[in-house]
């Protein structure tokens, strides 16, 4: 079976750093915010080319604690999409705040400038751009759209690491940027981990405040904050990740120029291609089909593991019903979470993988 991820897959080199890092922790005796988390801070900073990092406990938590920072909360109003991880919108919620859904655009599955309009408000007060499957659009536009109406750009980059446009990356061009290290995704730990990212330094110092009970200095606490603290165990081991991340980029979109020059099926329908290479990181590599249970039930026969992300978008969920939204509808989020299917793209598969997920895509004639 080609699974989605396959981490008994990884290089035993990498494994056995990851090892030695765990042992350089416990060898330490200091297992919180300690110099293994400042240095992956700093480091995975200057990866997304911005002066601070705050390691938080997940991606949800670094949104929240940003808009928090942000004095983002009860009353205010923070548009983003339905066709996203719920942690997305939950933030929102967990921050006080409410969250106004705006559609997609049809051809990316990213958020739709157009709707966003729609959904402007007194209240309105940031737009959470989602950088969904790995894919950064026109940042330059959402930034003058931003500035335009006295708004934030905030990012969600949990599926978007070292994703780039114009020779920036994902996470520098708004207030500050969101990332997740869950497992899964093209930078993951052996756990949960977070991290958000700014060029913002009061941001920033008061992200570190709310992350630790809204502690300022030991016994003092300015601030009601939370329990998100990145450990040092995970903290040392995504510093050896974060070596091979490159590599592993290149092998995705390896994979991913590979599958849009082959895949050739009439029912089976791909996201438009991003004008760069450096724009998509590829975390997840989307198709759409009509007769997706068949699609994905005839991949399982020929060994080919495949999820969907995401079938029920936010609005349709039960705490999200009555949400503001779109006047126009959310047509097109509600169309492509009843299409859309993910199928492998991780950079522990072969080349054989690769034709046999191709072989298999293109052999479903929808029986």
């Amino acid at each position: 079976m080609i699974l989605m991820n396959d981490f008994k897959a990884e290089p035993p080199k990498l494994r056995e750093a990851m090892l030695m890092a765990t042992r350089r922790v416990l060898e330490s005796g200091w297992y919180v915010l300690g110099e293994e988390v400042r240095h992956f801070e700093r480091a995975w900073a200057g990866e997304c080319g911005v002066t601070y990092g705050v390691g938080v406990g997940n991606g949800m938590d670094a949104i929240e604690i940003g808009l928090r920072a942000l004095e983002i909360g009860p009353g205010d109003e923070v548009i983003t999409t339905p066709m996203t991880a719920f942690a997305t919108v939950l933030a929102i919620f967990r921050a006080g705040a409410t969250p106004v859904l705006a559609d997609i655009n049809s051809d990316t599955a990213l958020l739709s400038q157009e709707s966003v309009k729609r959904c402007l408000t007194k209240r309105t007060r940031a737009v959470l751009l989602v950088h969904l499957y790995g894919q950064v659009g026109d940042m330059s536009s959402w930034i003058n759209f931003c500035q335009a109406n006295k708004i934030a750009l905030i990012e969600d980059c949990a599926q978007a690491h070292l994703a780039s446009t114009n020779d920036r990356k994902a996470g520098s061009f708004g207030r500050f940027g969101a990332f997740s290290f869950y497992p899964t995704k093209n930078l993951g730990a052996a756990g949960d981990a977070g991290m958000l990212v700014t060029d913002d330094e009061r941001l920033a110092e008061k992200a570190r405040i709310l992350r630790n009970y809204g502690q300022s200095t030991r016994f003092q606490h300015p601030e009601l904050g939370l329990n998100s603290r990145l450990d040092e165990l995970q903290a040392a081991m995504l510093s050896e990740r974060i070596t091979w991340l490159s590599e592993f980029t290149a092998r995705r979109r390896k994979i991913a120029t590979v599958y849009r020059e082959e895949i050739c099926n009439s029912r089976v329908k791909l996201l438009a291609d991003p004008p760069n290479m450096e724009n998509h990181v590829y975390h997840l590599f989307v198709v759409s089909c009509a007769m997706r249970d068949a699609l994905q039930d005839h991949l399982q026969n020929a060994e080919v593991q495949t999820l969907v992300h995401y079938p029920v978008p936010a609005h349709q969920q039960k705490p999200c019903q009555g949400l503001l939204r779109d006047p126009h509808g959310l047509e097109n989020s509600e169309h492509h979470a009843s299409r859309c299917l993910s199928i492998p793209c991780h950079p522990q598969m072969t080349d054989t993988d690769i034709v046999q997920v191709i072989k298999a895509v293109n052999s479903f004639d929808g029986a």
